[in-house]
């Protein structure tokens, strides 16, 4: 993986950015890197109620800074809605994200993945870091989000097989840590978004490169 100066993490919601690239983040930070994280989308009434938004965001702030983030932005596009949004409309806030962040390396989610809201901001980040754009980042990686990139139908979606590996050995409980911050979005095992399907996750992608624990991920696309 080249790691550039500057680092952004595309999240479509509240705990994505830890569950798929918390570790790399943690790891990053410590190597120097400066690393920007945004949430892009809000829950709105009725189907989400503002007590339970402003915790999310709080959440999301804490486990930014005990990730070692620089800082977390919040673009507040429409929550389980995306498909409501027109798609120039996601791609120009991409845009001017990228305009003011200038990452090396970017961060998305899978386009695999079940929810509409991740495969939205796969396709909108693509087309808003166009080769041909200016300050395009060198480096582009679509992360896997336990519950969403391998609850999707086998085989009639594309399904998540990473080829690159990120040795977290040294920053799994930094990411546990903050996973804990996220008291709203935390399960109790055997779901998914539980403590110990996170580090089971971990092992198993860390046994797969030969290291104690690893975050995987797609190379979308790199510039040498």
């Amino acid at each position: 993986m080249q790691l550039g100066n500057r680092v952004l993490v595309l999240a479509p919601h509240p705990d994505d950015e830890v569950l798929g690239v918390g570790g790399t983040i943690a790891r990053f930070a410590a190597e120097g890197a400066e690393i920007y994280i945004a949430i892009l989308t809000k829950g709105y009434p009725p189907a989400f109620d503002n007590k339970s938004v402003r915790r999310a965001r709080s959440e999301a702030v804490a486990a930014g800074i005990a990730l070692g983030a620089r800082k977390t932005i919040f673009l507040s596009l429409p929550a389980a809605a995306l498909d409501t949004v027109a798609h120039r409309k996601i791609n120009a806030r991409l845009v001017e994200l990228y305009q003011a962040t200038h990452p090396d390396v970017l961060f998305i989610p899978f386009n695999g993945d079940i929810h509409l809201d991740h495969q939205r901001i796969f396709h909108s980040a693509l087309v808003a870091c166009r080769p041909n754009s200016v300050g395009r980042p060198k480096s582009i990686y679509a992360y896997e989000t336990l519950s969403e990139s391998n609850w999707n139908a086998p085989y009639l979606t594309p399904g998540f097989s990473p080829n690159v590996f990120v040795d977290i050995s040294e920053h799994l409980e930094k990411k546990l840590k903050a996973m804990r911050l996220y008291r709203s979005q935390l399960k109790s095992f055997p779901h998914e978004r539980s403590l110990e399907t996170i580090r089971a996750l971990a092992l198993l992608r860390g046994s797969t490169a030969g290291c104690s624990a690893a975050e995987s991920f797609v190379l979308v696309r790199q510039v040498i």
